[in-house]
């Protein structure tokens, strides 16, 4: 499960921050490649966590054609955001839980 903290002011403090890549992939018309998320249906840019010893610009290629079935080169400036510089982004909090077990009918479900 995940729950979604846009602009809320009583979301739960970030308590881990996960290294991410994204890619703007434009076409020869200048569109912009975009995808659908399937847990909430907004659209953004594709990408996502940059896996153990996979550098950003992999990542954003390895996600791009993941999510969208396109492949792509980088070649534009691939960068990493010192920690110190973390607050001028925009950040997209969310929880994320996992059932572990659950109870069928007539008891009710629950979450340990």
């Amino acid at each position: 499960m995940r729950e979604e903290y846009y602009h809320d002011p009583d979301a739960p403090t970030s308590n881990s921050l996960a290294p991410s890549a994204f890619a703007v992939v434009r076409d020869d018309a200048g569109r912009v490649l975009l995808v659908r998320r399937a847990d909430n249906g907004h659209w953004e840019l594709p990408g996502g966590r940059v896996d153990l010893g996979e550098s950003a610009p992999t990542a954003a290629e390895r996600e791009v054609a993941e999510e969208s079935g396109v492949t792509v080169k980088v070649t534009g400036e691939a960068a990493w955001v010192p920690v110190d510089r973390l607050d001028a982004l925009v950040m997209h909090p969310t929880m994320r839980r996992r059932v572990i077990d659950a109870l069928g009918e007539p008891n009710v479900p629950h979450v340990r």
